[in-house]
This record gives C-alpha cells, sequence and structure tokens, in this order.
C-alpha cells in the first residue's frame, strides 16, 4: 500500500523522497507523485479511460489488483487487436465533484499484456460495479463469467505501471 507522509513516499516498505522514484513490488513500477492512498481511490468501483495508438480513447470498469489494472476484453473490442498490434498504453482514473471540490487523479503508463481470463477475478471485478448477487446481473456480464473463454476469447488486459501518479487538485467551492 502507498502511504504519503508530507512529500515522501512509502510503498510496501520501500520508500523514496525528493527526486528518486518510488518502486513497487519490484515490478519497477515508478510513483512520481502521490497526493493521496493510490490504492484506496483505485478500490472504489470508478470508471477508467484507457489510451491506445490511434491515438483512440475509451472508457472502462477495472479491478485494480496486484499492483495492476486488469479490464476484461476479448477480439469482440478494438481495445483488443489494437493492444495486440502496440501494447503501448495510458489509462487515467479520476473523480471531480465541483459540489465539493473533490478533484482527483490517477494517471498510469505502461505496456499492457493479453492474459487468459479467469473467473473469480471477472466475479470481483464484475461484483465491484454490479453488486455480488450475480442473478441481478445483465445477462452479458454473467455469461462472461460463464462462458467458455477459449470459446468466446475473454481475456484480460493487465497494466503493470510503469508510470503512475496520484494528484489532488482539490479546492474549496
Amino acid at each position: 500500500m502507498l502511504v504519503v507522509i508530507g512529500r515522501r513516499l512509502t510503498w510496501r516498505g520501500e520508500s523514496s523522497t525528493g527526486g528518486t522514484p518510488a518502486r513497487c513490488n519490484g515490478h519497477n513500477q515508478a510513483v512520481t507523485r502521490a497526493d493521496f492512498d493510490i490504492d484506496a481511490f483505485l478500490a472504489r468501483p470508478l470508471t477508467a479511460r484507457v489510451a491506445t495508438n490511434g491515438p483512440t480513447i475509451r472508457p472502462t470498469w477495472y479491478l485494480w489488483e496486484d499492483q495492476a489494472f486488469w479490464i476484461l476484453t476479448g477480439p469482440w473490442t478494438k481495445l483488443f487487436s489494437r493492444v495486440k498490434t502496440d501494447p503501448t498504453v495510458a489509462l487515467t482514473v479520476d473523480v471531480c465533484d465541483l459540489t465539493t471540490g473533490l478533484v482527483q487523479q490517477v494517471i498510469a503508463r505502461g505496456r499492457a499484456e493479453l492474459l487468459p481470463f479467469d473467473v473469480p477475478r471477472g466475479k470481483r471485478k464484475l461484483s465491484r460495479y454490479l453488486g455480488h448477487d450475480e442473478t441481478c446481473w445483465d445477462a452479458r456480464f454473467r455469461d462472461y463469467l460463464h462462458d467458455d473463454p477459449a470459446e468466446r476469447g475473454t481475456a484480460w488486459l493487465r497494466l503493470r505501471p510503469t508510470f503512475l501518479t496520484a494528484i489532488d487538485l482539490s479546492y474549496q467551492p
């Protein structure tokens, strides 16, 4: 977990001050700035926007787990084919509440990987947005979990960021 004390970053026991980026779990994840707890922010069911070559950008649901973004994809999406062609992506997750003045953003960049789909992770991701009762889910979301991933082509896009920053731009309204 990332903890911010003043301007010092501490990520799972490793610390960084000044211009030296913090490293995360040996994955060479450079945290260049963190004005708030990244793990707590990304645990919320927010919408990410992922950008690929083209350029093109699209909103998506995500799961932040094991210091990586996990996005459900497959051959029916342009995201899947774009990442196969060029795995370089950028992603942002943000909130902007004009009533309270809360403005926070996490920005990540790196090379995405397409990995086999696993149902337990899929259930964790979808239940963040749809609730835990699968019987209340739209059929297409249940199908992602219960169709044969090999037949359907369901896969994970995993982004372990090489660049990760969290910026708080909040203000008093």
